[in-house]
């Protein structure tokens, strides 16, 4: 089944311009692997920017710049390209994802967070921004919250339900400062998402503002 919940175009364009950090960009490169729609859409905003790259003026560059982009591109697969899906045990997981997770969903360590949820923290130095993979069992809801920035949550596999949306595998839902909500997994089976925050989360329960300097939501 295709997404039906696709990246904004302030989403999209930021990051066919490069202006993304990483960890977002992450996330809509995983989306892009799933979602034949937004890769047109991306190629499309590519071309617009590479128009606009050719309006401009030549400028000259430092001798030492090549060398400096050749050795950044020895390094990890950048988030920016969007590779093919491989499947796994029984979850497909899409590159750029499955170099930074190092290694197939199963095989990993889960940290449980609360009843029924479990994380796993994506370690990417020098960005601001958090990527985590969340797992809620069926069923589970998430303790209401808002925001103090931008929140991005890719749904991987089962279906998440925000508020009118049922967000299934490919889908994006992209919230804000103004944003308050209470997701919850379906009752099918287990719901896990990629999430990113560039701000902490505002719970409205004790319990939850109790927990979250332990786990950096």
């Amino acid at each position: 089944m295709s997404a039906q919940y696709h990246l904004s175009d302030e989403l999209l364009l930021s990051y066919s311009a490069g202006t993304l950090d990483e960890a977002s960009s992450l996330l809509v490169a995983t989306h892009l692997a799933l979602c034949p729609h937004c890769r047109s859409r991306n190629l499309a905003a590519d071309a617009v920017g590479g128009e606009l790259l050719d309006a401009l003026p030549p400028a000259e560059l430092s001798p030492g710049l090549m060398g400096s982009v050749l050795a950044q591109l020895g390094g990890r697969d950048q988030a920016g390209a969007a590779k093919v899906a491989v499947r796994r045990g029984d979850i497909v997981t899409p590159e750029p994802l499955r170099s930074y997770l190092g290694g197939d969903l199963g095989a990993l360590r889960w940290t449980r967070v609360a009843p029924r949820v479990q994380q796993i923290a994506i370690d990417i130095p020098g960005c601001r921004a958090r990527a985590r993979m969340l797992r809620f069992q069926c069923g589970t809801q998430v303790p209401a919250h808002g925001h103090s920035g931008r929140e991005l949550t890719l749904v991987l596999s089962g279906t998440l339900y925000d508020r009118d949306a049922v967000l299934a595998r490919g889908d994006v839902a992209e919230t804000d400062e103004h944003t308050e909500h209470q997701p919850f997994a379906g009752p099918e089976q287990d719901c896990i998402c990629l999430a990113v925050t560039d701000a902490p989360l505002r719970f409205k329960g004790a319990f939850a503002r109790l927990l979250q300097p332990w786990f950096g939501i």
